[in-house]
């Protein structure tokens, strides 16, 4: 089973509990959060107009929190680039398969292009195509309620929600390293660009965050410098 392991996709993770059960309460709340806005606040039909990609959105967001697919950036652009493409081939090629295929790669493309991969847009510029009459109807508006609307709420309730936890604030920017920091030896003071420069030769979206790839970096140098230590230091003489 373990050789299959690596094939299959199964994740390492090694999350603790706790980090876990954060997630599930992240997501719960602001999904709840959401849909009660959505019906509550804005519009007593909003409930209808919650986009299920939020949903998916929102397992990043909260089960991901560090992650560059999670961050507001990719999440607002790509879901508001992605409905907006999706709007424009519902116009020009009508609700079919073609419309729907062809919006959802060129959205794939656009957030390649603006920095912003966020998988869920990519279901949100399908809904934009084959959502049904009322989305239809509703034209660009689509794009700025309900799409940027939900999206907005539901960072909002991420940035509450995960600021007490201190290791996991929410964006990145604000989480305080929880890795064990070293001086910057020499040799070493240019690691962005020794990181751009290894993930051009993998030349593949790696879905880790530059802060977080650096903390992994200086942890796995000081558990190699302790194996190392304690190889070399001498045994216990023998009479």
């Amino acid at each position: 089973m373990k050789r299959m392991m690596p094939f299959i996709g199964v994740e390492l993770n090694v999350v603790s509990y706790r980090e876990k059960l954060v997630s599930i309460l992240g997501g719960a709340i602001s999904i709840g959060l959401l849909v009660w806005i959505c019906r509550e606040v804005i519009d007593p039909a909003g409930a209808v107009y919650v986009i299920a990609s939020m949903a998916a959105s929102a397992v990043l967001v909260f089960a991901v929190p560090h992650g560059p697919l999670s961050q507001p950036w990719p999440v607002l652009a790509g879901h508001g680039l992605s409905a907006a493409i999706g709007v424009l081939c519902a116009r020009l090629l009508g609700h079919g398969w073609l419309a729907a295929g062809v919006a959802v790669g060129v959205s794939i493309g656009a957030m390649h292009q603006l920095r912003c991969i966020h998988p869920p847009g990519g279901a949100t510029a399908l809904t934009a195509v084959i959502g049904g009459e009322a989305i239809h109807r509703m034209g660009f508006s689509f794009v700025l309620w309900p799409v940027l609307t939900n999206a907005a709420i539901l960072l909002g309730v991420a940035l509450v929600f995960n600021w007490p936890f201190v290791w996991r604030r929410y964006p990145v920017g604000f989480a305080r390293n929880r890795g064990v920091q070293r001086p910057v030896a020499p040799g070493e003071g240019d690691a962005h660009a020794d990181i751009v420069k290894a993930l051009k030769t993998i030349d593949s979206f790696i879905d880790v965050h530059e802060a977080d790839l650096m903390d992994l970096a200086r942890m796995i140098a000081r558990e190699r410098e302790v194996r190392v230590s304690a190889a070399r230091k001498p045994g216990p003489r023998i009479g």
